[in-house]
């Protein structure tokens, strides 16, 4: 999953985000053009150059190639690990208004069990935290941060390796030094937790924010202090940690592809990669907008944005100081 210049694509959009997207790019939501449109980014030419894994989500792990063939089977034909979105979304969290916590967690060793007998080799994950004045709370954080740590042990008991997701939004008026502070925080959490209910961190994937200013924040980091910073924070995270899939988060992506690409010149015991999802898959759509003469037009779309990520990760020996 972490192997040297590859990442992974997060095509894990829920069936409602998928289908407001599949609209704004003039294509019927139906669950048939969903279908269509994964198996185009599945099946684009030389996508396992540079990407060792995808994210589905339920649906899309459920359904087939137009040839019959699962997508889990057909994927892993491809050279690519097939990966499932487990969590159940961000919901209002109890006690603590205008904050949330990602539920799932209700039979999720029946379906991980499910998930792998399918075919999937991997999960993920996702908590997010905003950042205000008040939050995000300690309490949000613990709740979430447990949250996480109960599915990575989960993932492990069922033979899947966990990618585990603490993100901290980009939304906000926040300078970068208050997103470094709260990515910490929430990181610190992340690894109390997981303590505690033994889980082993060299079989985890790591999928983290940048540190970044807020998007409405009035001046944009540089890519070396995006860099700087970032790393910073993960210093705290051991040595036998498995790898750090970057999540984009909103950024274009020529941003977050050169922020990667900058994140490669600091020595790490664990890669540094990519793990986005609209910074990838939005030109392929907009590209294809659901008509068949235009599925090359996607997919060309698709690697270009891919390949682009490869080499910025393939970087990292050359940039690397000595």
């Amino acid at each position: 999953m972490t192997a040297p210049g590859k990442g992974i694509l997060a095509a894990d959009e829920s069936v409602a985000t998928m289908s407001k997207r599949l609209e704004e790019a003039g294509v019927e939501p139906t669950a048939e053009n969903r279908r269509r449109y994964r198996e185009l980014l599945a099946t684009a030419p030389g996508l396992a150059d540079s990407v060792s894994g995808i994210i589905f989500c339920d649906e899309t792990l459920r359904q087939t190639f137009s040839d019959g063939t699962p997508f889990a089977e057909a994927v892993t034909a491809l050279g690519i690990l097939p990966g499932i979105k487990v969590d159940t979304g961000a919901k209002p969290c109890p006690g603590l208004p205008g904050e949330t916590v990602t539920e799932g967690l209700d039979g999720l060793p029946e379906r991980l069990a499910e998930y792998a007998e399918m075919g999937a080799a991997f999960a993920k994950w996702r908590a997010v935290f905003t950042i205000t004045a008040e939050t995000p709370t300690r309490g949000a954080i613990r709740a979430n941060a447990s949250a996480l740590a109960r599915y990575a042990a989960a993932c492990q008991a069922a033979g899947i390796v966990p990618i585990v997701e603490p993100e901290v939004l980009m939304d906000g008026a926040h300078n970068r030094g208050r997103c470094r502070d709260v990515t910490a925080e929430v990181h610190a959490a992340v690894r109390a937790e997981m303590a505690l209910l033994n889980v082993d961190l060299a079989g985890i994937v790591l999928k983290p924010n940048m540190v970044l200013e807020g998007s409405d924040y009035s001046q944009q980091t540089s890519p070396e202090r995006v860099a700087e910073m970032t790393v910073g924070v993960l210093r705290s995270w051991p040595d036998d940690l498995a790898g750090v899939a970057f999540l984009s988060g909103g950024q274009s992506p020529e941003r977050a592809t050169a922020n990667l690409e900058a994140m490669q010149s600091h020595r790490t015991p664990w890669p540094l990669t990519f793990s986005f999802g609209r910074a990838l898959v939005s030109p392929a759509l907009a590209a294809w907008r659901g008509d068949p003469d235009r599925i090359a037009d996607g997919q060309a779309a698709l690697i270009d944005r891919v390949a682009a990520n490869g080499a910025a990760a393939r970087l990292r020996g050359e940039l690397q100081p000595v």
